[in-house]
């Protein structure tokens, strides 16, 4: 089957192959009577546009790529809807792609995934350090999300995960608790050393001791993880576990949930818990997950404004560093 070309288009809306070509690309003084007689061709004739012959046309593909740890996670299902969003009203299309993590996935990123289709990388790694990141190795603009140590060359977005980490351990301490235990402390992509200090931090402000006992490391970020956790904490002698936990992200704190339920014991009377996030499922689990939210809406805005200012060759030669805003949800896991 031949394929529908520009020309019949044309030819069907009775109109030429450049008013055709202006009605695709919405150039705007088009007439709305031309427009609706070239979008009727169009979908007579089941006509595509060449997406790389006009990329080359326009120097650009308003294509995006967002490369992410994982899909099936909530809390980066939920960013990249809201990325999609921010992108879709500019005119941008976002290909999402999963590394989970893998050093050689995150290497595909950097090395300049799917070549000539997109313009510009938000991306958020777990493996990859901050020093090792400068731009694509194709030159395509790229921007963090996520923690990070200081350094590297590259716009970077993120909570101040520090701060959100000791606004929520002070939560727990002002409504009495005294033995908070942290599940999470090794998690990947620096997340675990950046609220673990901001969690012992609080711990010091408020003049209770660090104890190891209560630092669960765990071996990922999952409701699975969660529950393990928690039930290690809950094997300590009776008088060495703990009233409260705070989980560093919501899945985790949806599985230490479970597993106190599972134990018998009341949520918040028995053991308070905060998680990190603010996951829809968070609101509707009973108890409701007192969480760290943050503006994901905020989030997505300013990395695809940063991105596309560097695609478009704008913005100031340093790198920007923006800081997240974020709420404490107080619901019921913590009494409210």
């Amino acid at each position: 089957m031949v394929a529908t070309r520009l020309s019949d288009v044309a030819a069907r809306a009775g109109v030429s192959v450049k008013t055709v070509s202006n009605v695709i690309n919405d150039y705007p003084h088009i007439t709305a009577v031309t427009r609706a007689k070239v979008e009727a061709a169009i979908a007579e004739l089941g006509y595509t546009p060449n997406v790389s012959a006009r990329s080359l046309r326009k120097g650009r593909s308003d294509f995006i790529a967002l490369a992410i740890p994982e899909m099936a996670s909530p809390y980066f299902a939920e960013l990249g809807a809201a990325i999609s969003r921010a992108a879709k009203k500019r005119g941008i299309t976002v290909l999402i792609d999963q590394t989970e993590g893998e050093p050689a996935a995150e290497k595909f990123v950097l090395d300049g995934m799917r070549g000539q289709l997109i313009d510009g990388i938000i991306f958020s790694p777990i493996t990859t350090t901050p020093t090792k990141i400068t731009v694509a190795e194709d030159g395509k603009p790229l921007l963090l999300l996520g923690e990070r140590q200081p350094g590297g060359a590259v716009d970077h977005v993120a909570v101040d995960s520090v701060k959100a980490s000791y606004d929520a351990t002070t939560h727990l301490v002002s409504i009495g608790r005294r033995r908070i235990a942290a599940i999470g402390v090794g998690g990947g992509a620096g997340t675990g050393a950046v609220r673990r200090k901001g969690y012992r931090k609080a711990l010091k402000a408020a003049g209770l001791p660090i104890d190891p006992a209560l630092e669960i490391d765990g071996t990922g970020y999952h409701r699975e993880d969660g529950a393990a956790a928690m039930r290690d904490l809950l094997a300590l002698p009776v008088g060495s576990r703990p009233d409260a936990v705070f989980c560093f992200n919501d899945l985790l704190a949806l599985g230490a949930l479970r597993a106190l339920a599972d134990a018998g014991l009341s949520v918040p009377d028995d053991v308070a818990v905060v998680g990190f996030d603010d996951i829809e499922d968070g609101r509707y689990h009973s108890p409701s997950l007192t969480t760290i939210a943050p503006d994901l809406d905020w989030l997505a805005e300013n990395a695809v404004g940063l991105l596309l200012e560097r695609i478009a060759g704008k913005g100031p030669a340093e790198r920007r560093d923006l800081a997240v805003p974020y709420t404490l949800q107080v619901r019921e896991s913590t009494g409210g």
